[in-house]
């Protein structure tokens, strides 16, 4: 960072309504398509009770046209839960904040860090970092629609394409935050919009954290949350200390019984975190009511291969469940022969 960036002053903002309690974003997941659905959040959730879920984005034309409860329903043990949004029209977003208060999600959350093709073609997702005064007037709908029942808030990046500006992001922020937005996660890399895909984008343009370092020096009275590169505790703490609070993506995914660990180092639990066997137990029960509404075993237990990663016989867990032989198995039995694998690979190891 330039000491020019660093040097300027903040836009002038005034957040609406009293400030928001930074400590329910401490520690959340972030939001993944094709993985953070309803079955990833409940596996989730029987590892850390406080943690903050996401779903993954929905577009407002989804929402407004489409299966509203395909994309809403959620079991009550996930809160707190935010629903993610993708668009850019103020008036659909608000509608759909609506249904986000209705359906009792506790946050509203707007994409403005997705760098897919798809979603440049909605122009919205990171696109709209280009236009702040659009999201400052969708954030301002939102929260004009919703009242003081669930937060607002924004996911973005740092900048846009090869633009690597402080001032960029800092003003993007000021003027959304005058809307009424008082959180704001911030993934520390740019989003380039060309010449590279969104699994290319969460891991060529370079993290920046001391961007949002600098974001909450410059906005004290915002919760800013940093998202980008988390792999362990040693980076989770190094940024806690800077900002109000961390967003792991992937790495909560693949490596999950990390998840287990959060409540009692970060979020103020007692050590209550269950062992690994009787995760698979509740796990069961869940996959059983499931099966009655006719959801096959495999789409809860895709979420739940990475259980026991690292521990012998992990292996052996996975190519069970990952096995496409075994996907008309009852969850009882799949579960089972799971199990006797994974403990007679240990007994040998």
């Amino acid at each position: 960072m330039s000491s020019e960036h660093a040097a300027a002053a903040p836009p002038a903002f005034v957040p609406r309504g009293q400030g928001v309690d930074a400590g329910h974003w401490r520690l959340s997941v972030a939001p993944m398509l094709d993985w953070t659905d309803r079955h990833c959040r409940y596996f989730h959730r029987l590892l850390s009770r406080r943690a903050r879920l996401y779903t993954e984005m929905v577009t407002t034309g989804a929402l407004l046209h489409g299966d509203r409860g395909r994309h809403l329903d959620f079991d009550p043990r996930e809160h707190p839960l935010a629903l993610q949004l993708g668009g850019s029209e103020p008036a659909e977003l608000a509608a759909c904040a609506r249904l986000a208060r209705d359906w009792g999600y506790d946050e509203v959350n707007l994409n403005c860090g997705c760098p897919s093709e798809r979603v440049q073609r909605g122009a919205f997702g990171a696109c709209l970092m280009a236009e702040p005064a659009l999201v400052r007037d969708c954030v301002a709908a939102m929260r004009d629609a919703v009242g003081c029942d669930l937060e607002v808030t924004v996911k973005h990046r740092v900048g846009l394409d090869r633009v690597e500006s402080y001032g960029f992001v800092r003003d993007f922020v000021g003027q959304v935050a005058e809307g009424g937005c008082r959180v704001f996660i911030v993934h520390a890399r740019n989003a380039w919009l060309q010449g590279l895909s969104p699994k290319d984008n969460r891991e060529i343009p370079p993290l920046r954290p001391e961007f949002v370092y600098q974001l909450k020096r410059d906005f004290p009275a915002l919760c800013l949350v940093l998202n980008g590169g988390v792999r362990d505790d040693t980076e989770l703490q190094r940024h806690l200390a800077r900002v109000d609070g961390v967003m792991v993506g992937r790495e909560a995914y693949q490596r999950p019984w990390w998840l287990s660990t959060w409540d009692a180092a970060y979020l103020g639990e007692p050590d209550g975190s269950a062992a690994r066997e009787t995760v698979e137990s509740e796990l069961l029960e869940y996959l059983l009511r499931q099966a009655a509404l006719g959801v096959p075993a495999v789409a809860v237990l895709r979420h739940a291969l990475n259980l026991w990663k690292g521990e012998p016989g992990a292996r052996l867990w996975r190519q069970v469940l990952s096995d496409p032989r075994q996907r008309d198995q009852a969850p009882q039995a799949l579960l089972a022969a799971a199990t006797r694998a994974r403990v007679t690979g240990a007994a040998a190891h």
